[in-house]
């Protein structure tokens, strides 16, 4: 006999089976003892909450020849045959492949003949919302006055896409997330049924994955037996296959990220990426690491509410003491916002990467939390004696002139007189006819190159060295640490070469001064006619 899934084996069959949709299943066992039952019903609701499950018990129970306390008894032919998918008294419709009027129609002919064996026709519409606004007025008139022996469940994810005149003739039941605790038990009871070893905290993360789907959590957990199929489940097998992150690499993300050290951050995430770690669950679950610290810094009594071991809580108190509530809201922002743009995004790392800069470097951005966590960073820094870097100045090993050629620019008495301003390099009494060439033509250069590094280099300043070399200027420094890439330089260089049929050095530099690139540079458009050229 073929494998059955897991969420398709243990279906519940009875009322009793539904797990944490009781105020569903209460209402609807009464109206079937008291004989009050509706002529349609709406059941709107996340997916895998029950919702399709309790139509098929429901319609089960009506048309049980044994009822148990509004429950079907599963034994007499009725309920077998319901049960088995051959009643002529269930008719299910997936309105996703048959939203058309001629398919509403075909029901409007169907619902005038009476049931052959049994009491009510019952009707289960799954996704109705993805009927067409012709079906739904089809549906109108047969929905408001159907048969006394006709009943209609219409079942859907979005009850908002669903037209008031619907609505309105229906009794809508809401179905809730199921609760995690409520997931772990009954994936609990069904592997002791199945006798296959689990470890608790792997049924935890699981039901926390689901999402509060009772169906998720039963796929998640088939995936990870399937793949440590005769062993023990434990959570670090867990983790492996569902492509998730352990709490501890959070920490220790979280703590490269308080000291700034971004290379140490970036190697991080790379580990992760090598590991096979899926990017959007990486950022899911470390938004909601985020989330627990930030509970944690508000109360005092948040141990109940995180639900995670005390090894790893006292992670979290250790870290939330070690930053405020304003720098970690800002950094939940900027992983809400990366949540958002990465699901579609072709480039997912290069996403992340810039995220986490971001979060090591508060200077990238302009808003009011980013300035406010920069003035606090220097007031930290004046506390300790720890003397400010002047603006202008590159961070040693970043790329750009050393503290020596960034002096060279200044006059003596500009030293004296503002120290730590960057003055425009000297220039040359002529700029050099090579890089002329370079800067005119330049706008074709970029076009010809790929796709990253286009995008990069369309917004590059050109300027000049004091020793009259080409120096491009960039303002974000991903864009600088990509476009500074030994096998991007050379293409660059391959592309210049091509277009002025000579081959020139240049250097690639990233504004650091804080200052507009007017201010800090010479601008070689201002001085060379550019080429003209018409963008599509």
């Amino acid at each position: 006999m073929s494998y059955t899934a897991l969420y398709r084996k243990f279906r519940p069959q009875e009322f009793e089976d539904v797990k944490g949709q009781e105020h569903i299943v209460t209402t609807l066992k009464n109206q079937i003892k008291a004989d009050r039952l509706g002529h349609a019903y709406l059941f709107c609701g996340t997916r895998g909450t029950g919702k399709t499950t309790i139509a098929k018990i429901f319609a089960k129970a009506v048309n049980c020849e044994h009822p148990e306390d509004g429950s079907p008894c599963g034994n007499c032919p009725s309920c077998k045959a319901i049960a088995g998918g051959v009643s002529m008294n269930v008719i299910e419709i997936d309105a996703a492949s048959n939203n058309g009027v001629d398919n509403i129609r075909e029901i409007r002919e169907e619902v005038a003949y009476s049931p052959t064996e049994g009491k009510y026709k019952v009707y289960i519409i799954d996704e109705v919302h993805m009927l067409s606004i012709g079906a739904f007025n089809a549906l109108l008139k047969t929905l408001e006055e159907p048969p006394s022996y006709v009943i209609f469940i219409l079942a859907t994810t979005e009850a908002h896409k669903i037209p008031i005149t619907i609505l309105s003739r229906c009794q809508r039941y809401d179905f809730r997330r199921i609760a995690i605790g409520t997931i772990g038990e009954r994936l609990t009871e069904l592997m002791e049924q199945e006798q296959v070893a689990v470890d608790p905290k792997a049924i935890r993360y699981i039901a926390k994955a689901a999402d509060g789907s009772m169906r998720d959590a039963l796929s998640l957990l088939d995936q990870c037996i399937a793949f440590y199929l005769g062993q023990e489940l434990t959570y670090d097998r867990a983790l492996e296959v569902l492509g998730a992150v352990d709490t501890e690499v959070f920490s220790r993300m979280l703590r490269k990220i308080i000291e700034r050290d971004i290379s140490g951050v970036i190697a991080q995430l790379e580990e992760l990426l090598i590991q096979g770690r899926e990017p959007g669950q990486f950022v899911t679950d470390f938004t909601w690491y985020l989330r627990n610290l930030l509970l944690l810094q508000s109360s005092d009594n948040m141990e109940d509410v995180l639900d995670i071991s005390s090894d790893n809580l006292a992670l979290l108190q250790e870290e939330a003491k070690m930053m405020d509530a304003a720098e970690l809201m800002r950094y939940i922002r900027i992983f809400s916002e990366l949540s958002s743009q990465i699901r579609y995004a072709a480039q997912k790392r290069v996403l992340m990467e810039i995220a986490l800069i971001k979060l090591c470097r508060p200077q990238m951005e302009r808003d009011y939390e980013s300035l406010a966590l920069r003035i606090a960073q220097l007031e930290d820094k004046i506390e300790k004696g720890i003397a400010a870097q002047p603006a202008g100045y590159p961070l040693s090993g970043q790329g750009g002139y050393d503290g020596a050629d960034n002096n060279s620019y200044l006059g003596e008495s500009n030293k004296a007189s503002r120290p730590g301003a960057q003055a425009r390099p000297k220039l040359p009494k002529a700029v050099p006819e090579d890089v002329r060439q370079a800067v005119q033509n330049w706008r074709s250069i970029v076009e010809s190159l790929s796709g990253v590094m286009k995008m990069y280099l369309k917004s590059a300043r050109p300027s000049l060295t004091e020793g009259g070399q080409l120096l491009l200027i960039l303002e974000d420094e991903m864009a600088e640490s990509f476009v500074n890439k030994e096998e991007h330089r050379e293409e660059l260089r391959a592309a210049i070469e091509k277009r002025i049929g000579k081959e020139i050095s240049f250097k690639i530099e990233l504004n650091q001064s804080n200052q507009p690139f007017e201010e800090t540079y010479v601008d070689l458009e201002k001085m060379i006619n550019m080429e003209i050229t018409i963008e599509d």
